[in-house]
């Protein structure tokens, strides 16, 4: 059995990231990366099939929580409705399961070639060779370079950058994943997975070499692009929404307070200075232009006209 899992998945693999590596200026980092999204691609339709089944399923539950209501402890009624409302929807409640159990043995051939290429003790270069094809450029690759920007990738990252970003992604995907529902005991169990899977892995990653942690890391990242344009943000809109209210909110200018007629003090003329022992002097209101105070102060507006004198 473990040489049929070595001639049908395990060989074929790690030879070719080992090529991959070789052609790409032996760059191991670049390598994994690579395959991965090599990987994913092969494995797209399997992942189109098993998200489609998902999202099938969870438009189906409100329906599901009344035939459980309807039905209540008859157990063969309630197998003979649900199998009726799966038939007529045309939704095979193992179409989501499938492409995941034919996905496994794939993710765990690369994980092991992964793990096989970043052979560091004599044993394990001895384990590798065993494994290589009889090429000439494969076996000048051997062994391989492990340095990647700031990381080794055969040892764990002792930054612990990789742990939370592997984690962080599956948290994003796990979360884009989760259906909506009302049903308290799958809400409960959503919760669960929600962070017992992120926080699991987050652990593997700071026990495992680093070129895992970037296999993950990737798998992880091309998960949540596919996931966004098949069916959007999906559990996560609720979260995406708030930041961005949170992001795009504008603080409202400051505006001065309403200017009123009482608010408003009379101006006043600044006051003269006085020399010493000057006395201030009322100033008297102008009466007219013509000079005639009492014919102004009984309110004619005649005036009396200037004369002026002739020149002789």
């Amino acid at each position: 059995m473990t040489e049929l899992w070595n001639a049908l998945l395990l060989q074929p693999m790690l030879n070719f990231l080992i090529l991959l590596s070789h052609v790409l200026f032996s760059n191991f980092g670049l390598a994994i990366i690579f395959l991965t999204i090599i990987v994913r691609l092969v494995m797209l339709p399997l992942t189109l099939r098993q998200i489609r089944s998902t999202r099938a399923m969870t438009t189906l539950q409100p329906k599901l929580q009344e035939i459980q209501k309807k039905c209540g402890k008859d157990k063969q009624k309630l197998q003979q409705e649900v199998s009726k409302l799966y038939k007529e929807a045309g939704v095979n409640p193992l179409g989501c399961l499938w492409p995941m159990l034919i996905q496994l043995p794939i993710w765990i051939a690369l994980y092991q070639s992964v793990l096989r290429a970043l052979a560091a003790s004599p044993e394990d270069l001895l384990h590798l060779s065993q494994n290589l094809y009889p090429l000439s450029v494969v076996h000048q690759a051997v062994p391989m370079g492990s340095g990647f920007l700031w990381l080794n990738l055969a040892i764990p990252d002792s930054f612990y950058i990789m742990p939370i970003l592997v984690g962080g992604t599956m948290w994003i995907q796990q979360k884009m994943m989760t259906a909506p529902t009302t049903d308290p005991r799958q809400q409960s169990m959503s919760k669960t997975m929600l962070w017992m899977m992120p926080l699991m892995f987050a652990f593997f990653t700071m026990q495992f070499p680093t070129g895992l942690a970037l296999f993950w890391l990737v798998s992880n990242i091309i998960g949540i692009v596919m996931q966004y344009f098949i069916t959007g943000w999906g559990g996560l809109e609720v979260t995406v929404q708030r930041w961005k209210a949170i992001l795009t909110r504008v603080p409202a200018p400051l505006t001065p307070a309403p200017v009123t007629e009482t608010s408003v003090a009379p101006a006043t003329a600044p006051e003269e200075e006085l020399a010493p022992g000057e006395a201030r002097q009322e100033k008297r209101p102008e009466h007219g232009k013509s000079g005639d105070k009492r014919k102004d102060r009984r309110g004619r507006r005649r005036t009396r006209p200037k004369r002026t004198r002739r020149s002789s």
